[in-house]
C-alpha cells in the first residue's frame, strides 16, 4: 500500500502536476487520422487536461493549441467544428503524423526524437491504428497491461476458437510453431514466473509459464515510458498501445496493430472494432451502464467474466471498477506485481529528475540517441527450459529476417 499523498503524485496529470510535468516530455497521441479527414480543418482534442483543437492550415500543416471551453465540459463531448475557437495568444504545441496516428508535444523546449520503434518504421500498409475510450485514470490502464499473470484469469477461455479464424484478435493464435491455442497455454499454466529488466526505453517484462516435459512458454512484453506497452497479438502482429490521459479520470487507448508479415486488413480489423464502439467518441459499447453485457450463461461455458470475447471488454471492466482513481492506500501487492512496483519506481524516479530540472535523465530524452532504440522485441516462443533465453530471441530474429520491411535490430 502507497499513501494518499504518493498516489495523487503519480495519478493527477494536470497543468503543474509533477506525473504531468513528465508527460508533457513525450509525445503524446492526440488523435487518428482517420478522426482528421479530408476536408476537416478543426478537431476538439481533450489530453492532459487540457482543452484544445487540432487545427489544419491550407497547406496540410497541423498544429495543436488550447480551446474556449467550459471548465466542466465532458471528455466525451464533440463541439462542432464551427463552435471550436482557439485561446488568443495560447501556446501552439507541435504535432507529427505517424501510421494513422497524430501525436502532439505538449511540453517545454525541443520535443524528443521518435524512437525506432517497429510500430513507426513499418510502412503505412503494415500498421493498423485505433482508439477506445475507459472512464478510469490511466495509470490503472497502463498497469493492467503490465500485468503478465491477469491474462490467465481474467482472459481465460473455457473453449479454444479455431486460429484460422480469428485474424485481428488477442490470445486466438496458436503458441509458438505449436498447434496449442495461446488461450490452452493461459489456462492450463496460470502462474508464470515474471522477471523484469530496466531498459532504454523502459521495461523489458519476460513471462515463463513452465510446461510439461521441460519446456516453457516465453512471453516477452515491453513497459515503453511513461504511458505505453509494447506485447504479442499473434505470431504476424505486435500491439503497441498507449494510455494516454483526457484528464485525471478518464484516458484514451491508443493502439497500433504492427505486421511483420502480410499488410494488414484494416477494413476487417476496423469494422471489428467498430462493432464495439460508438463515434464520435469512440466510447465502447459496453460500459458500466448496461454491466458490459454480462451474461452468466456464456461465464459458465464460454469466458471467465461472461462479458464476451473481445478481451478490451475484459480488461476495460476490470480497470474502470477500481474506480476513478484507484485507491492504493489499501492494496497489497505481491510476487506476481514485480513489474508494476518497478514501473512506479521508475516513474518516481522520473518525477524526481524533472523536479530538478533533469530531463535528460527521462527514459529516451538522450537526443539524439533516442532515434537510434529499435524494436523492442514482443514475441511468444515455446523453448526448452534450458535454453529460453536464445529460443526467445533467435524465434524474434527469425520473424524479422523473412519481414517484407525493414525490421532489423
Amino acid at each position: 500500500m502507497i499513501s494518499q499523498k504518493l498516489n495523487d503524485q503519480i495519478t493527477r496529470i494536470g497543468l503543474g502536476t509533477e506525473a504531468g510535468t513528465v508527460h508533457r516530455r513525450y509525445w503524446q497521441p492526440a488523435a487518428l487520422s482517420d478522426e482528421m479527414a479530408p476536408g476537416r480543418s478543426r478537431l476538439p482534442v481533450n489530453l492532459l487536461g487540457e482543452r484544445l483543437v487540432l487545427l489544419r492550415e491550407a497547406d496540410g500543416r497541423m498544429s495543436l493549441t488550447p480551446r474556449v471551453a467550459a471548465p466542466d465540459e465532458a471528455p466525451t463531448h464533440h463541439p462542432a467544428e464551427a463552435d471550436l475557437q482557439p485561446v488568443a495568444g495560447a501556446p501552439v504545441y507541435p504535432v507529427e503524423e505517424r501510421n494513422g496516428i497524430i501525436f502532439a508535444y505538449l511540453g517545454e523546449g525541443a520535443p524528443p526524437a521518435f524512437p525506432n520503434f517497429d510500430c513507426f518504421r513499418a510502412p503505412d500498409s503494415h500498421v493498423f491504428a485505433f482508439k477506445g475510450l475507459w472512464e478510469c485514470n490511466w495509470l490503472q490502464a497502463l498497469e493492467i497491461g503490465i500485468d503478465p499473470g491477469h491474462a490467465s484469469f481474467l482472459h481465460r477461455f473455457l473453449q479454444d476458437e479455431d486460429p484460422e479464424d480469428s485474424y485481428g484478435k488477442q490470445f486466438r493464435d496458436k503458441a509458438a510453431d505449436t498447434n496449442m491455442p495461446v488461450t490452452q497455454v493461459l489456462r492450463e499454466y496460470p502462474r508464470p514466473d515474471i522477471e523484469v529488466e530496466e531498459t532504454d526505453f523502459g521495461l523489458k517484462i519476460t513471462a515463463l509459464r513452465h510446461m510439461d516435459g521441460e519446456l516453457t512458454h516465453v512471453r516477452v512484453t515491453n513497459q515503453i515510458f511513461p504511458s505505453a506497452i509494447c506485447i504479442p497479438m499473434s505470431r504476424e502482429m505486435i500491439i503497441t498501445q498507449w494510455h494516454v490521459p483526457v484528464d485525471d479520470e478518464n484516458c484514451y487507448w491508443y493502439t497500433m496493430f504492427t505486421s511483420f508479415d502480410k499488410p494488414v486488413n484494416k477494413e476487417l480489423m476496423r469494422e471489428q472494432r467498430l462493432k464495439e464502439h460508438s463515434l464520435p467518441d469512440y466510447a465502447p459499447l459496453k460500459n458500466k451502464a448496461n454491466d458490459y453485457h454480462y451474461n452468466p450463461e456464456e461465464q459458465k461455458t464460454q469466458t471467465y467474466t461472461g462479458m464476451g470475447l473481445d478481451i478490451n471488454v475484459h480488461d476495460q471492466w476490470a480497470v474502470e471498477g477500481m474506480g476513478a482513481i484507484q485507491d492504493r492506500t489499501r492494496e497489497h501487492l505481491g510476487r506476481g506485481d514485480a513489474a508494476i512496483v518497478r514501473y512506479r519506481l521508475l516513474l518516481r524516479k522520473a518525477i524526481k529528475a524533472a523536479a530538478a530540472g533533469r530531463f535528460d535523465r527521462l527514459p529516451m530524452q538522450d537526443q539524439p540517441g533516442t532515434a537510434h532504440i529499435v524494436g523492442p522485441l514482443s514475441n511468444d516462443a515455446i523453448a526448452d527450459s534450458a535454453d529460453w533465453q536464445a529460443a526467445s530471441w533467435d524465434y524474434d530474429m527469425t520473424r524479422r529476417a523473412a519481414c517484407p520491411w525493414d525490421a532489423s535490430v
